[in-house]
């Protein structure tokens, strides 16, 4: 089966060779995430919070926009750049995952936009959350 792109609408040019999304077989990998706006300028500097917000946001239009749910995702690796955010991002991610958990890893890093504090990238088997 052939690998489709997934690109939400209103999505900005990526920083390096990449898209947001694929699709293949079934599964949607979604790229590493950062909480950038459309001309890649991070948003919420300093608010971890609503960094992880919109990064999950931002997710969630590309499991949708591949024909699949939040539900459907089953790992996550997060990056963040300070261990004092795990619990605020910790609190806005389990909103986006009620139900069933998703398998993931959280490792503290540099990120390649300094005022991030948050990266995520989503592996998503579609259907498997309906």
């Amino acid at each position: 089966m052939p690998k489709t792109v997934i690109i939400p609408a209103g999505t900005g040019i990526p920083l390096a060779p990449y898209v947001p999304g694929t699709l293949a077989d079934g599964v949607v990998y979604v790229s590493g995430t950062l909480p950038l706006d459309k001309n890649n300028n991070v948003v919420y500097v300093g608010d971890a919070a609503a960094q992880a917000r919109h990064v999950l946001e931002t997710i969630k239009s590309v499991i949708e926009t591949a024909g699949g749910a939040m539900s459907d995702v089953t790992f996550n690796s997060i990056f963040i750049t300070d261990w004092a955010d795990y619990a605020a991002i910790n609190e806005v991610y389990a909103r986006y995952f009620p139900g069933d958990k998703p398998a993931r890893f959280c490792i503290q890093c540099g990120l390649v936009k300094p005022d991030a504090k948050i990266e995520i990238a989503s592996i998503a088997h579609l259907g498997m959350g309906a």
